[in-house]
């Protein structure tokens, strides 16, 4: 069927539906539901509980959504928290949130701030990102990676207490890219074109191809220029 021959989702309050294929899904409240959901548009304010996979053109989530399966996306606003058992495929995500994920993550852009977890591989075209807490992958691979340090104490109460005070900093075992611009960053290893490692970061061994600039405050292990 085309998109516009497709039934749209509505649902307020609390409420429980079957998985399918919509134009919309259009959710206010509190949501389960059962099954794979595929749909051109989902907004969601509130919370929303997914039994499986979630595929959309645009994504709008506005609060908290738990999902079983794995998240393909064309764009995505996230404005809260988002926990996946799977991994998230997509073209541009923005965030001001937590974005937590078992598996990896692989979008063209993934911009905002807040917190990630990504289980495996975080990789991007472009990632701009202000850390206002913890955040880790197990690898990263980006052609152009900015991270920086923005905590708040504002931003901390609107999770709720969920990301530990005082503990703001990116943790990887490798990063890996063309252009690297990093602020309280821990990995074992860093590779790329033009590398700048900054203020608060501690990294095991450099590897480099153009320029490398080391913040004073920065501790590196061991520079290699390739």
């Amino acid at each position: 069927m085309e998109k516009h021959e497709l039934p749209d989702l509505l649902m307020d309050g609390v409420n429980t539906a079957a998985g399918g294929r919509y134009n919309q899904v259009n959710i206010n409240g509190v949501s389960r539901i059962n099954g794979a959901l595929s749909a051109h548009t989902c907004k969601c304010d509130g919370v929303m509980k997914l039994n499986g996979d979630l595929a959309a053109e645009e994504i709008e989530m506005n609060g908290n959504l738990n999902l079983k399966g794995n998240l393909k996306v064309g764009v995505m606003k996230l404005n809260g928290v988002l926990s996946g058992e799977g991994g998230l495929r997509g073209e541009r995500c923005e965030m001001d949130g937590m974005l937590k994920l078992k598996g990896n993550c692989e979008v063209e852009e993934l911009i905002g701030e807040g917190v990630f977890h990504v289980g495996g591989l975080l990789s991007a075209g472009v990632i701009e990102f202000g850390l206002h807490g913890l955040s880790e992958a197990g690898e990263i691979g980006v052609e152009s990676l900015v991270i920086r340090k923005k905590g708040n104490a504002a931003w901390g109460r609107l999770l709720g207490g969920m990301v530990p005070k005082f503990k703001i900093g990116l943790q990887a075992k490798v990063i890996e890219g063309d252009t690297l611009d990093l602020e309280y960053t821990n990995a074992e290893v860093v590779r790329g074109g033009t590398v700048i490692i900054g203020e608060g970061c501690t990294i095991g061994r450099v590897e480099y191809t153009g320029e490398l600039t080391v913040h004073p405050g920065a501790h590196v292990g061991k520079e290699e220029k390739r």
